[in-house]
């Protein structure tokens, strides 16, 4: 029996998140040549990387406009379609202005095709009836390792230009096959007609505020575990970058699994538990007593994380009296602003007190994201069709 139109779009949304993933863990390997090839310091770096980051939040909310007047499927597709080159074009960026502009593009992209990727989940899961959005970040984490674990391979063997075209040959092909199968979520004139504006609703803005105390931990273990494990746990090089490792390859896991947990128990009672969970991990982290009981601690806390931001997503497509689109934008927004600014103003405080109290003060956090877990009540929902 051939597979429904909504099932299909199902897998061609979880193949855009993989190419997503790919394109960004594939730019990992290359930061150490970018380095190098335009001579510039770790500072300039970083000042790049903040450029990257700050497209990346421009796009967001400009997004949001576009996925109001075209829906989520014609977006997507000339955001894949452009993010495909993205990474080429800072492989051939020549001089650090050149390099300011391709990553500024690089980010938007990127950001942009985010938000567009997780409007289409938020579509798929309204036809089909139930969560989606777990494992199609599932699928942007796979990409991630799959990039990042080839790149260097890659580039040892062929060098970081050949690297960069094959990254934009794979990742364009994935693109291109999975826009045909994008499932048809165009608005109706009268949608289009309505003029966008910013949500209204608090609720909304609260849904973001739980997408960012969701992602200011990721950050926090990304940026600072393995120097914790080091500094304050007498860790050596080997065991400290387990810490995210663990943290990671257990979040991976559990969107693939957090889809059928949510199916079962609900989007209120999962982001409940999940963040009781992930908090208990940060909380034994902080006290632990030597880095393998850290390490452990990690992995559990990453068991928790793994379907808060989904569920906030989820929740940010589905919230009543809101333009998808606009909601949907502004909680990506809310939420991956805390990767740009956390890690630095975590780093701040590390410095002074340790980073033990700064993971204990991430469990308090988590804790109000469990006590906020009835505002996610919209991402349960009921299908708005037969599935066909």
């Amino acid at each position: 029996m051939p597979a429904s139109p909504a099932l299909r779009g199902r897998y061609a949304v979880g193949a855009m998140f993989f190419a997503n993933g790919f394109l960004t863990g594939a730019w990992a390997p290359q930061i150490p040549i970018f380095l190098t090839r335009l001579q510039i310091s770790e500072f300039t770096l970083g000042l790049l990387i903040l450029v990257f980051g700050i497209g990346a939040l421009t796009a967001m909310p400009w997004c949001g406009f576009l996925l109001h007047r075209y829906g989520s499927r014609t977006v997507l597709r000339g955001f894949a379609a452009a993010c495909a080159f993205a990474l080429l074009v800072v492989a051939l960026a020549g001089n650090v202005w050149v390099a300011a502009v391709a990553m500024f593009l690089f980010g938007a992209l990127i950001g942009g095709m985010d938000v567009a990727m997780n409007a289409g989940a938020v579509s798929v899961e309204q036809k089909l009836g139930r969560a989606v959005m777990s494992s199609s970040h599932g699928f942007w984490s796979l990409g991630g390792f799959a990039g990042s674990a080839s790149g260097g391979f890659a580039i040892a063997q062929y060098g970081y230009l050949n690297h960069a075209f094959l990254v934009t040959a794979v990742t364009a092909t994935i693109v291109a096959v999975a826009a045909i199968y994008l499932l048809v979520d165009e608005p109706h004139a009268e949608a289009r007609a309505e003029p966008y504006r910013l949500p209204r609703k608090l609720a909304v803005y609260l849904t973001g505020v739980i997408a960012l105390f969701s992602m200011i931990p990721e950050g926090a273990v990304l940026d600072w575990a393995a120097l914790y494990l080091q500094q304050e746990l007498g860790s050596d090089i080997s065991r400290s970058g387990l810490a995210f490792a663990a943290f990671s390859a257990a979040m991976a896991t559990m969107r693939f699994l957090g889809d059928g947990v949510r199916n079962r128990f609900g989007a209120v009672t999962t982001l409940r538990f999940s963040a009781l969970i992930a908090a208990t991990g940060m909380a034994v982290a902080g006290f632990a007593p030597n880095d393998w009981v850290a390490v452990a601690a990690f992995a559990m806390s990453g068991l928790g994380v793994a379907n808060m931001v989904p569920i906030a997503f989820s929740a940010a497509g589905n919230h009543p009296g809101t333009l998808p689109g606009a909601g949907l934008s502004t909680v990506t927004l809310m939420g991956y602003s805390g990767i740009l600014v956390a890690p630095s103003a975590i780093g701040f405080i590390g410095e002074r007190t340790g980073f033990a109290p700064v993971y204990v003060g991430l469990a308090l956090m988590l804790v109000i994201v469990s006590l906020m877990a009835p505002i996610a009540r919209p991402a349960d929902f009921k299908a708005a069709g037969p599935a066909q």
